[in-house]
């Protein structure tokens, strides 16, 4: 059950983040840039958004470590955007950098609440509580204001020109910050607080 269940979750991580992608890059289109369109990144295959390190080495690292238990965290390809080409040059950004835990937060609630009010068979139960967990635990990391995570977008949209050094220093170390917080543990009470959520939408308590 375990292997099935560690199985399910390194597929439903994948296809999160693929889909988290493409919500940022569609709603980039809708603002008027077809950047992302126009570089084929707009697709469900995998192979135009996999990341070595963010969707390979990053999550094997992290179930060997953890051996299975998680958090399992990772990242794909950033989708390409030009801001120049929004129509809404003021808040653009911000809402491309929303769209995509937006939408993971949406497919959370969609399956989350068919757990509630459908009686599922065992295996689908546990495929859709690992959608649900997944997407929240995927749409709360990004909210992280560490680049390159979508909240660094978000914070970026309102700090003033006096924080520029700031910023600079966080595009900089970015990485490096995030690679810290996920192996010295400080981002572990994103699963807890993702299976909390979980419980508020499906009903049930997040167990195997």
């Amino acid at each position: 059950m375990f292997d099935i269940i560690l199985f399910f979750s390194i597929i439903v991580l994948l296809l999160s983040m693929i889909i988290h992608e493409i919500a940022h890059g569609s709603m980039a289109l809708a603002l008027g840039d077809p950047t992302a369109k126009d570089s084929g990144r707009l697709t469900l295959n995998p192979l135009r958004h996999l990341d070595p390190i963010g969707s390979i080495l990053l999550p094997l690292l992290l179930i060997i470590i953890t051996q299975g238990q998680g958090p399992i965290f990772g990242w794909t390809k950033p989708v390409p955007v030009n801001p120049y080409n929004f129509r809404d040059r003021k808040w653009g950004i911000l809402k491309v950098a929303i769209a995509g835990p937006t939408m993971n937060f949406l497919i959370a609630i969609v399956f989350g609440l068919m757990i509630r009010f459908f009686s599922l068979p065992a295996s689908l139960l546990i495929l859709f509580s690992v959608i649900v967990v997944y997407n929240l635990a995927w749409g709360i990391f990004n909210l992280v204001p560490i680049p390159p995570l979508d909240g660094s977008h978000i914070l970026f949209t309102f700090l003033s020109e006096k924080f520029r050094n700031f910023k600079i220093f966080l595009h900089q170390y970015g990485f490096l910050i995030l690679f810290f917080l996920i192996f010295t543990g400080l981002l572990n009470w994103i699963s807890p607080l993702a299976m909390f959520l979980y419980s508020l939408i499906s009903g049930h308590p997040f167990s195997f």
